[in-house]
């Protein structure tokens, strides 16, 4: 899918849209593992198309995706305004050889990192929610911002995880 970042912003945002996004973020890794739960390995590693991800590479994604969240919340509340570089996730997958990271591995990190963040989010002031950095390829984001934009996130590859598991 070929798409402007306005363009996927605003796909990413219509998946929370309605939604609470900390209710979503509580939720993705039991939702994920209840989808993936009893499906063969060999489904979970085919791709859904040719030179595409299979289930295997969404969970690894989306593990290494919380571990960037992670780390750009926290680089915001120390120095708000500070640059948020842009990352290419073809090349995060490569390095983090998604197509040999078990599932169950990816889901256990997202979940230990989810959990630290909804940690601190509950323990975030106002101010804080408002700390912001300068992405490079989206424009200002605050916390918030941020926070919303992984709930989508997740939504989106919630919906792809369930419709490869049903072709399965």
């Amino acid at each position: 899918m070929n798409e402007t970042i306005a363009q996927y912003s605003a796909r990413i945002g219509g998946y929370i849209e309605g939604k609470d996004p900390l209710v979503v973020q509580r939720q993705t890794v039991e939702t994920l593992t209840r989808l993936i739960e009893g499906v063969p390995e060999e489904a979970l590693t085919r791709e859904s198309a040719p030179g595409k991800w299979s289930v295997r590479d969404v969970l690894a994604h989306l593990a290494e995706a919380e571990m960037v969240s992670t780390w750009r919340y926290r680089q915001m509340i120390e120095q708000s305004s500070v640059t948020l570089t842009s990352f290419n996730q073809e090349e995060w997958a490569r390095l983090g050889d998604y197509g040999a990271t078990e599932p169950k591995e990816s889901l256990e990190m997202l979940r230990i990192l989810r959990k630290k963040n909804l940690q601190m989010f509950a323990r975030l002031t106002p101010e804080e929610w408002e700390c912001f950095g300068m992405h490079s390829e989206r424009g200002k984001m605050t916390v918030e911002d941020l926070m919303r934009q992984i709930a989508g996130h997740d939504l989106n590859h919630i919906a792809q995880v369930r419709e490869m598991v049903a072709k399965a």
